[in-house]
């Protein structure tokens, strides 16, 4: 009877585990679109892409593990930001889309827009960053104690929203952020 029971747990575990896990469609090097800047090519075997959760929305990770390689990179990086858009301040290592990274980069990107569903031009009215944004590509920049990413030594675009989620308790997904 034992043995029974512990098959069933085992059982809902893992098919617990299996949708959770189902939510994204995870490449492990970067899948980002061939005209942004050339200067990211070399980033694609170090990156992930994710798709997901309920739409198809993309979403590159980019771990760094030196100072000089992340600040090389960086005002590219900054190309691909959806004008107005936020970049996000976490702090590392940082987990939320199920690797943790150190220090590095997460670019959130719209769904594709279709001919019969037009994305908004202008952010969403939700007190959640990432749900406001989520028609834009937005950035997360994850910071590290070692000092791979300083924020002393880059630049952060002018009429760029800084959101700093590195001191908050809760600066799940679900944390709505003014």
């Amino acid at each position: 009877m034992k043995l029974a029971r512990l098959f069933g747990i085992a059982a809902t575990t893992l098919a617990v585990c299996t949708s959770a896990h189902a939510l994204y469609t995870v490449a492990n090097h970067g899948t980002w679109p061939k005209t942004w800047p050339a200067e990211l090519e070399p980033l694609r075997k170090q990156a992930r892409t994710l798709v997901g959760p309920q739409v198809a929305q993309s979403h590159y990770e980019i771990p760094f593990t030196t100072r000089e390689q992340f600040e090389a990179v960086w005002p590219h990086i900054l190309k691909v930001k959806s004008k107005g858009a936020p970049i996000i301040l976490l702090r590392g290592p940082d987990s939320r889309l199920g690797k943790k990274i150190g220090a590095g980069v997460r670019i959130h990107c719209p769904p594709p827009e279709s001919p019969n569903d037009k994305m908004p031009k202008e952010p969403l009215d939700s007190p959640n960053v990432r749900v406001r944004w989520m028609y834009k590509n937005f950035i997360e920049l994850v910071v590290d104690e070692g000092g791979i990413v300083d924020l002393k030594r880059i630049p952060m675009p002018p009429d760029t929203p800084i959101v700093d989620e590195r001191f908050t308790k809760d600066a799940s997904p679900a944390a709505k952020t003014q």
